[in-house]
């Protein structure tokens, strides 16, 4: 996890930034550092801005502030430490870049790690398949380290070679934006990403971001803070999200689908359980 500590007084600046092989800092040490204001500190911020095409208002209530960045870009009021904190978290600014002191622009912070927060197993300690529902999904981002919450939702085991070795868990498709190859209410199993690296492009993907849980296929881009999340539906246009906004990151390798009751989450549950029993029945009557 990265690490910034923000003085109140800014006085000085820390980034803790680590690495397998280290821990990189950066100290700025000049109490008169952020009231230096310099044309050139103006001109980047305002290029922040520009290149990800945020209006003024738009780009402060990204960055937190009141009102718009309108006052910054004029020279009238500084840039605090806030602001820098949220450029860097954002946008990945490297902040000697902003103030003119290198001429790195970013610093890469989000080292990638998407890897499940929690790992559930079964009464015999071996991991088994989560479920989580339409219903469920919408907490998931909120509870993706309580424990408790993942006891709740039903699990089961697939006895078969290629779901071995790995972690999966189930997530039902919500919508129509990846019809024709996931319909709504249909499942797809994910085997987890452990880090971003790991995938390549145009896979399709369960994606936990902060706020929501979304099935959409991967595109990288020559930014590696930028992922491209596409729709298989025509309609829904594609979008970008920054990659420290993952919080999960699930390949889809398979997928169950049932004529599924529109209205019944319940139902379906019960139905995929069911098959998943018979399923297992099979599998050992075949190994006896």
């Amino acid at each position: 996890m990265l690490k910034l500590e923000f003085f109140q007084n800014l006085v000085s600046l820390l980034v803790i930034i680590p690495n397998p092989d280290s821990v990189y800092a950066i100290t700025i040490k000049n109490p008169d550092f952020m009231d230096n204001l310099t044309n050139q500190t103006i001109k980047r911020f305002k290029q922040i801005r520009e290149e990800n095409h945020y209006t003024q208002s738009d780009f402060a209530q990204v960055l937190q502030i009141k009102n718009s960045t309108a006052d910054i870009e004029r020279g009238k009021t500084k840039i605090s430490g806030k602001v820098v904190a949220r450029l860097l978290q954002e946008f990945n600014i490297n902040p000697l870049w902003l103030f003119g002191e290198s001429d790195q622009k970013k610093i890469q912070l989000h080292l990638g790690d998407v890897a499940p927060k929690v790992v559930t197993v079964n009464t015999q300690n071996n991991e088994n398949i989560v479920l989580v529902n339409v219903k469920a999904a919408a907490g998931y981002p909120h509870n993706v380290q309580d424990l408790d919450w993942y006891q709740q939702l039903p699990a089961f085991d697939i006895p078969l070679p290629e779901y071995r070795n790995a972690t999966y868990r189930g997530f039902q498709v919500e919508g129509d934006s990846m019809i024709p190859v996931l319909e709504p209410k249909e499942w797809v199993i994910g085997k987890a990403v452990n880090n971003l690296s790991e995938i390549g492009n145009n896979v399709i993907c369960v994606v936990v971001l902060e706020d929501s849980v979304v099935v959409k296929k991967i595109k990288k881009n020559k930014d590696a803070s930028v992922i491209t999340l596409i729709s298989l539906n025509s309609e829904y246009l594609p979008y970008n999200i920054q990659t420290h906004q993952i919080v999960e990151l699930w390949e889809v390798n398979s997928k169950l689908s049932f004529n599924i009751d529109a209205n019944s989450d319940t139902a379906s549950i019960k139905q995929l359980q069911e098959a998943m029993l018979v399923l297992t029945s099979e599998v050992r009557s075949m190994k006896s």
